[in-house]
């Protein structure tokens, strides 16, 4: 009887052993590029020893772990740009997730009020100025709605209208103006661009400084990235070319965030995981690797990105910019932006 007893024992023992290794590990299913999260993610395993199994997916997250269903490995469903994020709130993909840690570390604007989504980092629309050809006072009182009067005829660069990145200020537009004055203000923008648009937030700076277009609309982590030298010495000079505006009246934010994937088989760890990157420590490596913003209050921003000036975010709520992506997308293409 002992003798059986003690393999009994010693049975479970292994089963608990089993069942913990299997537990120390998570699966993160993201679209961010690996270079700019993988940091993170060693961290995190090293300072908490859970292996980070990720699948990397360069578009239709939503739509795979949906097609996956019941059977799917995702734990955390990591995006860029709050529509993205809401798709898999609105699919009913994300779980909820209650965490004293996660809510005092993200405001409660940069979270679900009901935990299924949290922003991470924030990266701000901001309007690129030629250091050379716009007075700094001038550059100042810049305003979107000003990249749309006469005076910018001929002198203004951007990427695509479709892009996420403007489609995402145009929604913030569209909800603080109504659709009548976005068309207009598409209409006026257009007519004021010194090239199609197209190319990307870089482009405009490199545009900038040959002289092309005066002023533009980006994001300000890629001029963190362009004068720390990464894009090699070519794009540092298109970072010193340009001066990075945040709008005084409000500045449109977008952001990385994450959920709880609704199957999650490995859910405790997927809160640590969240819990982990909305840390200090994991809110000012955003900053440092990304030179992006924290959604932490206290984490301290990358001095290049804080010699951006105060950044002072829009008062439209995210859910809502989400909400309007698809009419502001019809009528960036009613009014034929990108041709």
């Amino acid at each position: 009887m002992l003798k059986q007893a003690g393999a009994a024992i010693g049975a479970l023992l292994l089963m608990l052993g089993a069942a913990a290794a299997r537990a120390a590990e998570v699966n993160l299913y993201t679209t961010r590029e690996p270079a700019l999260i993988r940091p993170l993610l060693d961290r995190f395993t090293q300072q908490t020893g859970v292996t980070v199994n990720t699948v990397f997916v360069q578009g239709g997250l939503a739509e795979r772990i949906a097609a996956e269903g019941t059977r799917s490995a995702a734990d955390v469903a990591m995006v860029v740009d709050i529509g993205n994020l809401m798709e898999l709130v609105d699919r009913d993909l994300a779980q909820p997730v209650r965490s004293a840690v996660l809510e005092a570390a993200i405001p409660p604007a940069l979270r679900g009020s009901d935990g299924r989504w949290f922003a991470l980092s924030l990266r701000a629309r901001a309007i690129y100025a030629s250091r050379e050809r716009v007075a700094e006072a001038d550059a100042a009182r810049l305003t979107y709605e000003a990249l749309a009067e006469p005076r910018f005829r001929g002198r203004v660069c951007i990427r695509s209208g479709q892009h996420p990145y403007n489609t995402a200020l145009f929604s913030t537009l569209l909800v603080q103006h109504g659709e009548p004055w976005l068309r207009d203000y598409l209409t006026r923008l257009k007519a004021n661009l010194a090239r199609q648009a197209a190319g990307g937030d870089r482009e405009v700076a490199r545009d900038i400084l040959a002289g092309l277009c005066d002023v533009g609309l980006a994001n300000t982590y890629y001029v963190g990235l362009m004068l720390s030298g990464r894009g090699g010495e070519e794009q540092r000079h298109w970072g010193e070319a340009v001066r990075v505006v945040l709008p005084a009246e409000g500045t449109a934010v977008n952001v990385s965030g994450a959920v709880v994937a609704r199957h999650a088989p490995n859910r405790a760890e997927a809160v640590r995981l969240l819990e982990f990157l909305a840390s200090e420590e994991a809110q000012s490596l955003y900053a440092k690797v990304n030179f992006e913003m924290p959604v932490r209050p206290d984490a301290p921003l990358d001095p290049i990105v804080a010699g951006f000036g105060q950044l002072r975010i829009g008062a439209v709520p995210l859910p809502e910019i989400a909400a309007q992506r698809s009419r502001a997308s019809r009528i960036v293409d009613e009014v034929g932006f990108d041709r």
